[in-house]
C-alpha cells in the first residue's frame, strides 16, 4: 500500500480538512484529493463523509486510520533503524514544542548545547501554551513536546522528563527575601500569579489545597500570562510570585530578584515529555532525550 496515500489520508482525518491537510504536508489541495480518491478506488469504499461543513471519516475510514497509523509508525521505525545502522552524523530538522515555563530557560539551554554537539542538525523550538503543544504533537506537527502539566488527551503519551524547583521570588529588600516564611505570612502579602492553565500555577493551587488553603484566600494582585512578564513585575517591586528557580537564576546572581521558601510547602514539579502514541522516534529525537536526561539536575 502506498504510504504517501496513507499519510495524506491520516492528515485529513486529523485535521478534518483537505486544505489544512495539504498545508501540513506541504502539497496542494488537489494533490491530497487525488491521493484520497485513489485510495478509495483501490479499497472500493468511501472513506470520508463530505456532506457537512467538516470532513468526517466514515466507519471504514476510522478502521483504516487505526491500521494506517501502525503502518506509518512501522515505516518510520524501519527508516530510523537503517539510518542509525549507517552511523551518520545527525542531520535534518528536529522540531520541539514547549510551554512558556520549560521553554523559556531550561529547554532553550539544553537545545543550544545539544545543537552545538550536532552542528549538521537544524533545531527549532516552538513556544506555545500547554494545550497548543499537546494538540500539535497529537497532530504530528511537532515530534516532541515539553510541558509543565500532564493533561488527558487521546493519542498522547506523557513521560516524566525533568524536575523543576519552584520558589517564591520577591523584590530585593522585601520582608520575605532570603527567608523561609510561615504559610500564614502569605495571606497578607501581595502576590502575582501566572494565568490559569500555567503549570506553575496548577502546582501552587494543588499544594495549597493539600494544606487546606485556596489561592483566592491569598491577596492576589495581578495575574499575568507570561513568565517573563511575571518576573518583570517582581523586579519592579509590585510583589512576589511563585516561579521556576531556573528561570530566575540570572536575576538572583545579579541581585535584581531575591528568593524565599514557604515552610511546609515543598514545591517541586515534574516536567513532562509529550509524544504522539505509536509514533516511531527519530534518531535526533532519541539522541536529544538521552542527552537531556544525562544532564545534571
Amino acid at each position: 500500500m502506498d504510504t504517501r496515500q496513507l499519510a495524506a489520508f491520516c492528515a485529513v482525518v486529523e485535521r478534518r480538512s483537505f486544505s489544512q491537510a495539504a498545508e501540513r504536508l506541504g502539497v496542494t489541495q488537489p494533490a491530497v484529493s487525488l491521493q484520497i480518491r485513489a485510495l478509495e478506488k483501490r479499497l472500493g469504499t468511501q472513506l470520508f463523509d463530505r456532506s457537512g461543513r467538516r470532513v468526517e471519516p466514515t466507519e471504514a475510514g476510522m478502521r483504516l486510520y487505526r491500521g494506517a497509523q501502525r503502518l506509518l509508525a512501522l515505516e518510520a521505525q524501519v527508516v530510523a533503524e537503517v539510518s542509525e545502522a549507517a552511523g551518520d552524523e545527525l542531520a535534518g530538522t528536529l522540531e520541539i514544542g514547549a510551554s512558556t515555563g520549560p521553554g523559556g530557560i531550561v529547554l532553550a539551554h539544553l537545545l543550544c548545547e545539544f545543537q552545538a554537539r550536532h552542528p549538521e542538525l537544524h533545531v527549532v523550538l516552538w513556544v506555545f501554551d500547554t494545550q497548543t503543544i499537546i494538540e500539535r504533537v497529537a497532530a504530528r506537527e511537532l515530534e516532541l513536546g515539553v510541558v509543565g502539566a500532564a493533561r488527558r488527551h487521546r493519542g498522547i503519551v506523557f513521560e516524566p522528563f525533568l524536575r523543576d524547583e519552584v520558589v517564591l521570588a520577591c523584590p530585593p529588600g522585601h520582608p520575605f527575601a532570603g527567608r523561609t516564611i510561615r504559610l500564614d505570612e502569605l495571606r497578607g502579602a501581595g502576590l502575582i500569579v501566572m494565568q490559569e492553565g500555567a503549570g506553575v500555577r496548577q502546582l501552587i493551587e494543588d499544594e495549597l489545597q493539600r494544606v487546606g488553603v485556596r489561592l483566592r484566600d491569598l491577596e492576589v494582585r495581578l495575574e499575568l500570562g507570561l513568565q517573563e512578564s511575571v518576573t518583570s513585575a517582581v523586579r519592579a517591586g509590585y510583589g512576589g510570585t511563585f516561579i521556576s528557580h531556573a528561570s530566575i537564576e540570572a536575576d538572583l546572581a545579579a541581585g535584581t530578584v531575591a528568593e524565599a521558601r514557604v515552610e511546609g510547602l515543598p514545591l517541586e514539579r515534574e516536567i513532562f515529555l509529550v509524544r504522539a502514541a505509536g509514533r516511531a522516534e527519530t534518531r535526533a529525537a532519541h539522541a536529544f532525550v538521552e542527552f537531556a536526561r544525562g544532564q545534571p539536575a
